[in-house]
């Protein structure tokens, strides 16, 4: 997915994430869903929350009947997650993939120094259409490598007990880790939850996790008040919620660190998807589809795309069609940094 979204972000007052938070993130349109009649939600990055371990940036596109034409864009230093809830997207890319991705089934495109790509919905009409896009950031020892694509349809499960699991999209999760290639220590499963059950989910003191509710919704027991996120920003602050908290499709609630699990509680059969990992190891400089570490290597990608340079390649199965990148602000590119 490409980014519209480019103004940078103040990062004034940053703090590390030193043990247990419930801070509720409220997923917010962006210009993708107006321009290009696509209903597009945002959780990460957020001002206060840029970055869940090296998870960095977590959209998801609908559910909505649409028809979904993505033209060819650029990346660098990520990795692209693709995880379908509803409905078939055509991938193809500047390593040659040309594959559809269907619900069950990880697409992980890793950028490295650079590689395009661009996103189809199946068939020349709109379809049903729901699914998630995530980026990891690329840590230090890889971001500058060759690029690189990769599919895994039999995804392994970890068996939470009493009718509950969890499919391993990414890492490690238990004693379970997924096949795809990670480059930083890090976890992304959907949990399969059971109507009226109390599922304990469990987790790594020494790294961080959020959930977000993916179908139905959840309640977790935080042990501590939840606060919100944009509280400065709303004329009407979300009800306290005491020490449980509701997940669902609009939003995500971060967990902190220093937790050895979370007890979750679904009134209806739902589906969750747990982000976590150890913290980053670095602050990164985040614009449009880029991550990068400072302004001067944002602009070198920039130029390279619009001169289309070979760092990026041909998109298979294109012409000439491309997204140009929109103009870089008129001021310096700074770090993203946690501000909660």
């Amino acid at each position: 997915m490409t980014r519209l979204d480019v103004a940078p972000e103040a990062t004034e007052g940053p703090v590390d994430c030193d043990g247990p938070r419930a801070l509720i993130v409220e997923a917010r349109e962006v210009p993708l869903g107006g321009v290009r009649a696509m209903a597009v939600h945002r959780t990460l990055p957020h001002r206060a929350l840029p970055m869940v371990g090296a998870w960095c940036f977590l959209d998801r596109f609908g559910p909505q009947d649409t028809l979904m034409r993505v033209e060819p864009h650029p990346h660098i230093g990520l990795q692209t997650v693709t995880w379908p809830i509803i409905g078939e997207v055509r991938h193809r890319d500047t390593v040659g993939s040309d594959v559809v991705v269907r619900p069950g089934a990880l697409n992980l495109m890793t950028s490295g120094e650079g590689i395009a790509h661009s996103e189809y919905s199946v068939g020349e009409s709109p379809i049903p259409l729901d699914a998630l896009q995530l980026w990891v950031a690329l840590p230090e020892s890889r971001r500058h490598g060759a690029p690189a694509f990769e599919r895994h349809e039999n995804l392994p499960v970890h068996d939470l007990g009493d009718g509950a699991d969890a499919v391993v999209v990414m890492g490690e999760f238990g004693a379970i880790t997924s096949p795809a290639t990670v480059h930083t220590p890090i976890v992304g499963a959907e949990l399969r939850l059971p109507a009226g059950r109390t599922v304990r989910v469990p987790l790594r003191p020494e790294w961080e996790y959020a959930l977000y509710g993916m179908i139905g919704s959840a309640e977790v027991e935080t042990g501590m008040d939840a606060t919100d996120a944009d509280a400065a920003q709303r004329t009407t602050p979300l009800a306290a919620t005491g020490a449980t908290a509701s997940v669902d499709a609009s939003r995500l609630l971060y967990l902190g660190t220093g937790r050895d699990h979370v007890d979750v509680t679904a009134p209806d059969d739902a589906r969750v998807f747990l982000l976590g990992g150890e913290p980053f190891e670095a602050d990164i400089v985040m614009w449009w589809n880029f991550v990068g570490r400072s302004h001067e290597e944002i602009l070198e990608a920039r130029e390279a795309w619009e001169a289309q340079a070979s760092r990026f390649g041909a998109v298979v199965g294109h012409g000439t069609e491309r997204i140009p990148a929109p103009p870089l602000p008129a001021v310096r590119l700074t770090p993203r940094r946690r501000r909660a």
